[in-house]
């Protein structure tokens, strides 16, 4: 029963990344390029940390494992 259940939302997290994918470009905001997401450019060099990126698909994740689990 777990293993189908992982496998089932695995699949839903899949088609959710792909419709996202696919429409990311109509979204009123860039996925990848939130505000709050660090962007550095230097004479040479940049450095990106979409931290806020990060954020929202860690709750997101921690919410779509605390569904599962109940």
């Amino acid at each position: 029963m777990g293993a189908s259940r992982l496998l089932i939302a695995l699949g839903a997290v899949l088609i959710a990344a792909g419709v996202l994918i696919r429409f990311a470009g109509r979204l009123p905001f860039k996925p990848g390029r939130l505000p709050g997401d660090i962007f550095i450019h230097g004479k040479n060099s940049s450095f990106y940390f979409p931290l806020t990126t990060c954020i929202l698909l860690s709750v997101a994740l921690s919410l779509l494992l605390w569904v599962l689990r109940r």
